[in-house]
């Protein structure tokens, strides 16, 4: 006897799930953890300044007051960065009965807002670029976290500053926004190396908090041997192979993995010295509308301000495989 078979029915109905599945992560860690401000002008200044040396500090009794030594403080700055998302739907498809979301509009600027987010934390830690004012046929360009943190690093041997990534850039200075680091033979990511790094910044003055990293650089800070604290489970008391905390000999840092920053470098950060400023914060214009369909221009204009970099730290130039 012959069986009829869903193969050969004709009419069977479409089961389409009434939800959309998205797995892309959201998390923008270096933005979540940073201060958040706002600038009144494209160019965004600020101030730095430090103690003068500790000395043997004597005097003759009786002796006139000397003359007094002051050093100014220093003015740098940053240029502000325009980021930008379009939506356009169609009257027909805006109209019609699609699954997992009421409005087709409102999903894609919901969508495209987290997008725009995603783009500024690669902008951010993501990239390795220095400011530029930009010009009429030129967007202008914030200067990214390796153009700031210059002093408490350890690099390869062979790496160095380079001040020629293009014509603004020439003549530039690593941690001021207008210099970046070359790139050296890359090696290991050690426990040395972050004691080193963590070491100097005390030195200065810093109080970090955070361990930067991308994965594989988290999976050797799982690996490392000194005082770190694991994850456990307090149900059934079993340790999770996950370093959370790294105990370093001047205060405890939490590792937060990045999945958007540069694999090669891991960052040693006090947040409160960074800050993301707005010039103009998150925003949606519709378009002017020319024909059957409407259109969406979301906008945020930002810069990345550097309070002092002295207080952070960085280690560069490491291998990113096994």
């Amino acid at each position: 006897m012959a069986v009829y078979k869903t193969y050969d029915q004709v009419g069977i109905k479409e089961n389409l799930a009434d939800i959309i599945y998205n797995i892309s992560p959201t998390d923008t860690p270096f933005m979540s953890n940073v201060g958040k401000g706002t600038t009144s002008s494209t160019y965004y200044e600020w101030q730095t300044d430090e103690l003068a040396a500790a000395v043997d500090n004597k005097a003759v009794e009786g002796a006139d007051a000397s003359s007094a030594t002051l050093a100014a403080t220093e003015r740098v700055g940053n240029y502000t960065q325009i980021a930008t998302k379009t939506v356009a739907v169609s009257g027909s498809n805006e109209a019609s009965d699609a699954a997992g979301r009421a409005s087709e509009m409102a999903y894609q600027v919901a969508k495209k807002g987290l997008e725009l987010k995603r783009d500024m934390e690669k902008t951010l830690i993501g990239t390795s670029k220095v400011m530029d004012a930009g010009g009429a046929s030129a967007a202008r360009e914030l200067a990214s976290l390796p153009a700031w943190v210059a002093t408490n690093v350890n690099q390869a041997s062979d790496g160095g500053v380079d001040t020629d990534e293009g014509e603004a850039n020439a003549g530039g200075t690593w941690g001021k926004g207008t210099g970046l680091p070359t790139d050296g033979t890359a090696r290991a990511f050690t426990e040395a190396l972050l004691t080193d790094v963590v070491e100097d910044i005390w030195e200065q003055g810093g109080e970090p908090s955070i361990i930067m990293c991308g994965a594989f650089q988290k999976s050797k800070i799982t690996s490392f041997t000194g005082n770190a604290t694991k994850y456990k489970d307090v149900t059934d008391k079993t340790i999770v192979n996950a370093v959370d905390v790294y105990v370093s000999d001047y205060g405890e840092l939490t590792v937060v993995p990045n999945r958007l920053m540069e694999t090669d470098k891991v960052y040693v950060l006090q947040p409160d010295m960074f800050s993301v400023d707005y010039y103009r914060d998150f925003q949606t214009t519709d378009l002017a509308k020319t024909g059957d369909s409407d259109s969406k221009q979301m906008l945020v204009e930002y810069t990345l301000c550097s309070k002092n970099e002295k207080a952070s730290g960085a280690i560069l130039d490491l291998t990113t495989s096994a």
